[in-house]
C-alpha cells in the first residue's frame, strides 16, 4: 500500500519542485525593441498563436468523435492535457533544447533559457526580427503542444493514462525538441543542409506520424475494435476548429503580417478544400458512399500536406498537393486495414504520409518567386532542394520512429503501457477516469467508491 502511494505521489512531487524552483529564477527587464518591433506583426502573431492553441482542443473533438463511445473522454483528455504538460515542460527546458544556443547543430543547450530565463530580455529571433522573442517562444510552444497530442489517435482505446503522460514528456524532450532544432534553428544541421519546412511537415507531422506507428506496433491490436464512431458531429466540429486554427499554424509561420502570410493562408485553404473533395470523390470511385468522415479526414490530410510547403509554393500548386496527398493517404488507410497494424485512427496514413507527401512536393514545387529566402524545386529545373528534402525526410523518419519505439518500450518496462483486457472492454472512460458520458448524462465516480453517480449535463 505504501509503495503504491509513493508511486502516485512522485509525479505530483516533481511538479511541485519544478514550480518552487521557478521562484528562484532571476528576472530580467524586457528587451528594448522600440526601434525594431512592428505593432501589426505583433498583433498578427499573437492572434496566430491563439489560433494554433485552438487546434489542440479541436483535435480532441476530432479524435474523440471517432472512437468507441466508451472511450470518448479518455481519448479527448489524452490530447487536451498536452496543453498543460507541454506548457510546463517548454518553459522549464523544452524551449532551450529546441531554440537555445546550438550544440553542434544537434540540440540546444538546456542551460540557455531554463524557466524562460532571458527570453523576455533577449533580442528578436532571426526569423522574426519585428516581434519579441517571448512571442516567438510562445508561438513555437503551441506547435510543441499539438505534436504529442497527435500520437494519441494511434494508441487510443488501450493505453494507460499515466503511461501516455510519461510518453508525452519523453517524446517532447527526446524527439520533438531535437527535430525542431535541426530544422528551424539557424545552426541546425538540417537547416544548413537546405531542408525547407515552412510550418512543421517534418517537425510536427512526420515525427508524430512515425511515433504513432511505433506506438501501434508496441501496443499491438485492441481486444475489441470499434467500427462505429461515437459522435460524427464531434468530428465535424473538430475538423472546423483544426481548419480554422491551421491558418495560424501556416500563415502565422511567416512571423509577420506580410504578403507571405497571405500566400500561406491561401495555399492552406486551397489544399484542404482540394483534399477533402478528392477523398470523397475517390471513395465514390471505389464504390463507397460519400461520407462526412471522408470529407473531414481528407481536409485534415490536405492541411497536413500543405504545412511544409505553404510559404514556398503558389496557390495552383497547393491544389495538386492536396489532391495527391488525399489519394495517397486514402489508399494507405485502406491498405492498413488489411494488415495487423492497429493504428486506431490512421495517424500514420494521414499525418505521417501526409507530411511525407508535403515534404517531397515542397522539393518539387518550391519557388523563389513565392519566397526569395527559399529555393527552386525540381519542377523549376533545380535538383538540389529535392535531394535535400529526401535526405532530411529519411533522417527524420528513421530517428522519430526508432526513438519513439524505444521510448514506448522503456515505459512498458517501468510500468505497463496497456490497460488490462477487462479495463479495455469496460472502456477507458470508466476504468481510467471514473467518468462516462452517455446521452447527455455524465456518470461520475465522485466518492472514489467505484460506483458511478448520474450528473445532468446542461
Amino acid at each position: 500500500m505504501q509503495i503504491s502511494f509513493i508511486k502516485r505521489f512522485i509525479p505530483f512531487a516533481v511538479l511541485a519542485l519544478v514550480c518552487v524552483a521557478g521562484l528562484f529564477t532571476p528576472t530580467h527587464s524586457n528587451f528594448n525593441g522600440a526601434s525594431v518591433y512592428n505593432g501589426a506583426d505583433i498583433a498578427w502573431v499573437l492572434v496566430a498563436t491563439a489560433l494554433v492553441f485552438l487546434m489542440t482542443p479541436g483535435l480532441s473533438f476530432f479524435y474523440g468523435g471517432m472512437v468507441n463511445r466508451r472511450n470518448v473522454l479518455s481519448t479527448m483528455i489524452k490530447s487536451f492535457i498536452a496543453t498543460g504538460v507541454v506548457s510546463v515542460l517548454w518553459v522549464v527546458v523544452g524551449y532551450s533544447l529546441a531554440f537555445g544556443k546550438s550544440m553542434g547543430g544537434v540540440i540546444g543547450n538546456p542551460l540557455s533559457n531554463p524557466f524562460f530565463m532571458g527570453v523576455n530580455s533577449g533580442s528578436p529571433w532571426p526569423g522574426g526580427p519585428t516581434i519579441p522573442l517571448m512571442l516567438f517562444a510562445l508561438f513555437q510552444l503551441k506547435f510543441a503542444i499539438i505534436t504529442p497530442a497527435l500520437v494519441v489517435g494511434a494508441v487510443a482505446e488501450r493505453i494507460r493514462f499515466n503511461a501516455y503522460l510519461l510518453f508525452m514528456v519523453l517524446f517532447s524532450l527526446l524527439v520533438y525538441a531535437p527535430i525542431a532544432h535541426w530544422t528551424w534553428h539557424p545552426d541546425g544541421f538540417l537547416n544548413k543542409m537546405g531542408v525547407l519546412d515552412f510550418a512543421g511537415g517534418t517537425v510536427v507531422h512526420i515525427s508524430a506520424g512515425c511515433a504513432a506507428l511505433a506506438g501501434a506496433l508496441v501496443l499491438k491490436r485492441r481486444h475489441s475494435e470499434s467500427t462505429h464512431p461515437a459522435n460524427i458531429p464531434y468530428v465535424t466540429l473538430g475538423t472546423g476548429l483544426l481548419w480554422f486554427g491551421w491558418f495560424g499554424f501556416n500563415a502565422g509561420s511567416a512571423l509577420a503580417a506580410n504578403a507571405l502570410a497571405v500566400t500561406a493562408f491561401a495555399a492552406t485553404n486551397t489544399a484542404a478544400g482540394a483534399a477533402g473533395v478528392a477523398w470523397v470523390m475517390f471513395d465514390v470511385v471505389r464504390g463507397k458512399k460519400p461520407s462526412v468522415l471522408g470529407f473531414c479526414i481528407g481536409a485534415v490530410v490536405g492541411l497536413v500536406a500543405i504545412t511544409p510547403a505553404a510559404g514556398y509554393v503558389g496557390v495552383p500548386q497547393s491544389l495538386f498537393i492536396g489532391f495527391v496527398a488525399a489519394l495517397v493517404s486514402n489508399v494507405a488507410a485502406h491498405w492498413k486495414s488489411k494488415t495487423g497494424i492497429d493504428d486506431t485512427l490512421d495517424v500514420f496514413p494521414c499525418h505521417g504520409l501526409g507530411g511525407i507527401v508535403g515534404m517531397i512536393l515542397t522539393g518539387v514545387f518550391a519557388s523563389k518567386v513565392i519566397n526569395p529566402t527559399g529555393a527552386n524545386g525540381l519542377f523549376y529545373g533545380e535538383f538540389s532542394l529535392f535531394l535535400s528534402q529526401l535526405k532530411g525526410l529519411g533522417i527524420v523518419v528513421g530517428y522519430s520512429f526508432t526513438m519513439s519505439y524505444l521510448i514506448f518500450r522503456l515505459i512498458n518496462v517501468l510500468s505497463p503501457l496497456r490497460v488490462t483486457r477487462q479495463e479495455e472492454l469496460v472502456g477507458l472512460d470508466e476504468s481510467q477516469h471514473g467518468e462516462k458520458y452517455v446521452q447527455g448524462t455524465l456518470l461520475v465516480d465522485s466518492n472514489s467508491t467505484g460506483e458511478l453517480e448520474e450528473m445532468e449535463v446542461r
